[in-house]
C-alpha cells in the first residue's frame, strides 16, 4: 500500500485540528468528508467513526453520505484515478470498449487499483460532458471521443 494511505496518527490529528477550527459543526459533514479524503486519500471505516464522533453524529449518517456521493470512496485510489463515463451517451457510443482496453493495458477491472497503486479505474453515471463520448478523466484532464486504440497512447503520458 503506497505511504499517503497510511493511517497515521499525525493525519488524525491534522483532520481533528480542522474540525476543530470549524465555527460551526452543524451542516459541515460533506466539508469534513472532503478534507479526510484529501488527508488520507480515502474513508475507510475506522475515519467515518472518527468523523462521526468529532462530529457527533451517528457513524450511519457518516455511511450513508459516504456511499451516496461518488466522489467519496472507501478504497484507496491509485496515483492516477481513471474515471470512466458510463451514462447513456458514453455507453452508446463505446464506453463499454474503453473500459475493457484500460482493463486489459493495465490489468484491472472498475473498481479496482493496481498492484503498483499507481492506477486505478472508476466508473462514473455521468460526467456531463455527452458531446464529447465517451469520455474519460483522469485527475483534471479530459479526453473525449475515445476509442479504444487511444488507451495505449494515453497511458504512456501517466507511466
Amino acid at each position: 500500500m503506497a505511504a499517503n494511505h497510511d493511517l497515521t496518527q499525525e493525519k488524525y490529528q491534522e483532520l481533528a485540528d480542522f474540525i476543530d477550527a470549524l465555527p460551526d459543526t452543524k451542516g459541515e459533514l460533506i466539508k469534513v468528508l472532503h478534507k479526510a479524503q484529501g488527508i488520507f486519500g480515502f474513508l475507510p471505516a475506522e475515519v467515518q467513526k472518527f468523523v462521526a464522533k468529532k462530529l457527533k453524529v451517528s457513524t450511519a449518517k457518516v455511511f450513508g453520505v459516504v456511499s451516496f456521493y461518488s466522489f467519496f470512496t472507501m478504497e484507496p485510489k491509485g496515483e492516477h484515478d481513471i474515471s470512466i463515463c458510463l451514462g447513456t451517451a458514453c455507453y452508446v457510443r463505446g464506453a463499454e470498449k474503453i473500459v475493457d482496453a484500460f482493463s486489459k493495458e493495465l490489468g484491472i477491472g472498475v473498481g479496482e487499483t493496481s498492484p503498483d497503486g499507481k492506477f486505478s479505474i472508476t466508473g462514473l453515471r455521468c460526467i456531463g460532458a455527452c458531446g464529447l463520448a465517451p469520455v474519460v478523466t483522469i485527475g483534471e484532464k479530459t479526453y473525449g471521443r475515445l476509442t479504444a486504440d487511444m488507451v495505449k497512447d494515453i497511458l504512456a503520458d501517466y507511466k
